[in-house]
C-alpha cells in the first residue's frame, strides 16, 4: 500500500510557522524536542539508539531549524519507570516524549503525568492503520488514548530441536493441551540428562516476566477467551481465585516439584532471563521455554551475542489452551508506546516526531531492527516484513490469540500478589490452596476490596 503523507512531506515553511506556535515551559526552546527513551543496560544492544538516530537525521532535514535531543535513561526496566516517573513531575524536567511500557501507562495517566492525545490522532490518517488491541493498550479509563504502540509483542514455546531429537521427540511439534507439554518435559528429563526440560519464569524476583509470561499464559488459557479471567469489565472489578487461578498455579507447582524446571535457586535468580538468551538456549542447555518473540533480537548480527544459527537449531509452537478447548491457542501480548508528558514543553513538536517516527517504511525498519510484532496492519501484510526473519510469521500470526493484560492503576500491585503466590509454589513454601487464599487477601488490599470471588 502506498504511504501515506505525513508532515515531513509538507512544505518547510508551514510546518515551521505551526511547529513555533507550540507552548513552551520554562526551560525549554520552542525549536526542540526533547526525546526520552530506555537504553539498554547492554552496551552491545544499540537497536533503540542506532533507530532513534535515524529517525532523528530525517526529522531535522525534513523540518529546518529544529532539532531532536534524545535523553536516554540506561536502567533496568524498574528502575526506568522510577526515573521517568520523576522527570515527569515538573516543567522544568518533563521531556517532550517518552518511551512508556503499556504495563504501566495507565498508573502515569491516573497520576495526571500524559497528555490525552485525541486531537492529535483525529488529524492524522495513518492512525487507521493502527489494529484495534494495540490502540486499546494504550487507552485510559476516560476512554482517551494516551500513546501511540510502536509494536507489541507475542508468546509461545522455543524449542531445541537437537535435544527433541535426542529424547525422540517431533521436529515439528504442537502440543495440543498443557499435559502435552509437561509430557515433552518428562521425557526431557528422563532420556537427555543435563539439560534442563522446561523453564516458565516465576516469582518475584524476574517481576512482570513471571506473571505475563507465565502465569497469564496460563490463565488466559483456562476458558474458551469469551471472558478475561482476571479482571470483570463489566463490574469493574478484579477476579480472586478462581479454577482457573488455581490451575494455573498447579501448573507452575508441577514443574518445580518435578524437577522439570531450572534448581529453584536459578529460576529465582533476577537475571534468568539473560542466562535463558545467552547461555542455556545457544548452548543446548535447555528442551522448551515459554519466552517472548523479541529473542532473536538477541542473536542478531551486531548484536554482540550473534547467534546465526538459531532459526536452525530452535523450533517453535504455540502455547496451547489447558484441554485444547477453542481456540486452541493463547498469547499474551505487551508492548511500549510513545506518549507525550503533560507538562511537555512542545508537545505539538513531540508528535511531528512521533509521525515520522511511525510512517510505514519507518515503523517497518523498526519491527525487523528490534524483533517485534507489527501493529500497522499495512506492514503486516507486507512480503518484506513477514520474510525479514525466521519466526516473524509465526509470532505475528499469534497475535489473533493473543489478550492484553488489564493494566488499570491497580495492575502493578496485582501483578506482584500473583509472584508471590507463584514463589510460594516453586519453592514448596505454600500449597496451591494457601496460596490462592494468600492471592485473594492480597488482591483486597491492592484494589480496595474492588474484587468479585469465583
Amino acid at each position: 500500500m502506498p504511504v501515506r503523507p505525513t508532515a515531513a512531506l509538507l512544505p518547510a515553511v508551514f510546518v515551521a510557522a505551526t511547529l513555533t506556535a507550540c507552548g513552551s515551559s520554562s526551560g525549554s526552546d520552542p525549536d526542540t524536542v526533547k526525546v526520552s527513551f530506555k537504553q539498554s543496560t547492554d552496551n552491545s544492544i544499540k537497536v533503540m539508539d542506532t533507530y532513534l538516530a535515524d529517525i532523528k537525521k530525517q526529522f531535522e532535514k525534513a523540518h529546518p531549524g529544529k532539532k531532536v535531543e534524545l535523553v536516554p535513561i540506561k536502567a533496568p526496566d524498574s528502575e526506568y519507570y522510577t526515573k521517568l516517573q520523576q522527570m515527569l513531575r515538573s516543567p522544568r524536567t518533563a521531556p517532550d516524549l517518552v518511551y512508556e511500557d503499556t504495563f504501566l501507562i495507565n498508573s502515569d495517566i491516573t497520576s495526571g503525568y500524559l497528555k490525552p492525545l485525541d486531537p492529535y490522532l483525529a488529524k492524522w490518517p495513518d492512525w487507521n492503520r493502527f489494529i484495534d488491541t494495540a490502540k486499546a493498550a494504550a487507552k485510559g479509563e476516560d476512554g482517551k488514548t494516551y500513546g501511540v504502540p510502536d509494536g507489541t509483542d507475542t508468546r509461545g514455546l522455543w524449542f531445541d530441536k537437537d535435544v527433541f531429537a535426542k529424547a525422540g521427540l517431533p521436529a515439528d511439534w504442537q502440543p495440543k493441551t498443557w499435559k502435552d507439554v509437561l509430557t515433552a518435559a518428562r521425557t526431557i528429563k528422563q532420556k537427555v540428562p543435563g539439560v534442563i526440560p522446561l523453564n516458565v519464569y516465576t516469582g518475584k524476583p524476574v517481576g512482570e516476566a513471571a506473571t505475563m509470561q507465565t502465569f497469564e499464559m496460563l490463565l488466559y488459557g483456562t476458558n474458551d477467551g469469551s471472558t478475561d479471567p482476571l479482571y470483570d469489565k463489566n463490574a469493574k472489578k478484579w477476579i480472586a481465585g478462581g479454577q482457573g487461578f488455581k490451575d494455573a498455579l498447579s501448573f507452575v507447582e508441577t514443574v518445580y516439584k518435578e524437577k522439570l524446571g531450572p534448581d529453584v535457586s536459578d529460576a529465582l535468580d533476577p537475571n534468568v532471563m539473560t542466562r535463558v538468551r545467552g547461555e542455556w538456549l545457544p548452548k543446548g542447555r535447555l528442551g522448551i521455554a515459554l519466552d517472548g518473540s523479541w529473542l532473536p533480537q538477541d542473536w542478531l548480527p551486531g548484536s554482540g551475542h550473534e547467534w546465526p544459527e538459531w532459526s536452525k537449531k530452535l523450533g517453535l509452537a504455540a502455547m496451547p489452551t489447558q484441554n485444547g478447548q477453542a481456540p486452541g491457542k493463547v498469547s499474551m501480548s505487551g508492548g511500549w508506546t510513545w506518549s507525550i508528558p503533560a507538562k511537555a514543553g512542545n508537545p505539538d513538536l513531540a508528535f511531528e516526531f512521533i509521525k515520522t517516527m511511525q510512517t510505514k517504511a519507518n515503523a517497518q525498519k523498526w519491527y525487523v531492527a528490534n524483533s517485534g510484532i507489527a501493529v500497522r496492519e499495512d506492514v503486516a501484510k507486507d512480503p518484506g516484513y513477514a520474510t525479514a526473519q525466521p519466526g516473524t510469521k509465526f509470532f505475528t500470526d499469534l497475535v489473533r490469540h493473543t489478550h492484553y493484560r488489564p493494566a488499570y492503576p491497580a495492575y502493578p500491585k496485582v501483578s506482584t500478589a500473583i509472584q508471590e503466590a507463584m514463589e510460594g509454589v516453586t519453592t514448596g513454601d505454600t500449597s496451591v490452596d494457601e496460596a490462592t487464599k494468600n492471592y485473594v487477601e492480597a488482591l483486597k488490599d491492592a484494589t480496595d476490596d474492588q474484587v468479585v470471588e469465583r
